[in-house]
């Protein structure tokens, strides 16, 4: 199965660090977030990418066609430089089939997805998220989740934690409890991490260059009742602003000293 990923926004408003980048290439500690993303797929052994690539997407197609270069040691003889002889101590070993494709600086979320049908369409199903978001999502779950309910799409649905403190208080105004930054009690958001049936998701994605798949697609997959949810109550991030991305980074952080991270199937060397 393919993973289909969006990756021609501009982040505007994270212009402290994507001003001159595409927001998918900002880096969480040592790599893009456009890796890590792509190695939480991996860790669940789906490889097969697919990247819709839009504002600087070259930038994008720079990094990949020089990915090994840029993670191994390697000897270079200049008279012949197309012949490299990588020294194999790379901590990276990512073994993906990438398909970079072009849809347009400004085309909206559903036509690039519209876009991109010509490498998907022979396959049941496909995946698809978002190229600014870090979860823990359990990749074989929701694939399963998806494959029971038989209709055209499963969205995950998460709780997305609180900008502000709560706090609890009981009898004269005593504070209970404290909780920095909780996560909501109530009501889910899309977090991305999709599936769809390939057969159907196209009655849905009309040809025009400003289709918004999320108000609208989405809400017409909704109103036929043939999307499904998948509750996810676990780690999820996404990189929406600068304090957002200051966050990811602490988190990265932290990972590095303690050997682990929020995130699954990193090497941490």
């Amino acid at each position: 199965m393919k993973t289909v990923i969006l990756c021609g926004g501009r982040g505007t408003r994270i212009r402290e660090v994507a001003d001159r980048i595409p927001k998918p290439m900002v880096p969480i500690g040592k790599y893009p977030i456009l890796w890590h993303i792509m190695n939480h797929y991996a860790f669940y052994n789906y490889k097969d990418f697919i990247l819709c690539l839009g504002y600087l997407g070259w930038q994008i197609k720079n990094y990949f066609l020089n990915f090994k270069a840029m993670s191994d040691d390697f000897t270079i003889q200049l008279d012949k430089p197309w012949d490299l002889e990588y020294q194999g101590n790379a901590q990276l070993d990512c073994d993906w089939r990438i398909t970079l494709a072009e849809t347009g600086d400004n085309a909206q979320t559903g036509a690039r997805i519209r876009k991109i049908r010509r490498y998907v369409e022979k396959d049941s199903s496909f995946m698809m998220t978002y190229g600014d978001g870090l979860s823990d999502v359990n990749i074989s779950e929701l694939i399963k989740f998806h494959e029971s309910h038989g209709k055209v799409g499963t969205v995950t649905g998460v709780r997305p934690t609180s900008r502000f403190g709560e706090i609890n208080i009981g009898k004269d105004s005593q504070v209970l409890e404290f909780h920095e930054k909780p996560q909501t009690t109530t009501g889910r958001i899309n977090g991305g991490f999709f599936v769809f049936n390939t057969d159907k998701i196209w009655d849905y994605l009309p040809e025009k260059e400003d289709l918004n798949f999320e108000r609208e697609s989405l809400k017409e997959i909704a109103k036929e009742g043939e999307l499904r949810m998948y509750p996810h109550d676990g780690f999820w991030q996404p990189m929406d602003t600068y304090r957002e991305y200051k966050m990811l980074n602490e988190i990265w952080e932290e990972g590095i000293s303690k050997g682990t991270l929020p995130w699954p199937g990193e090497k941490l060397q």
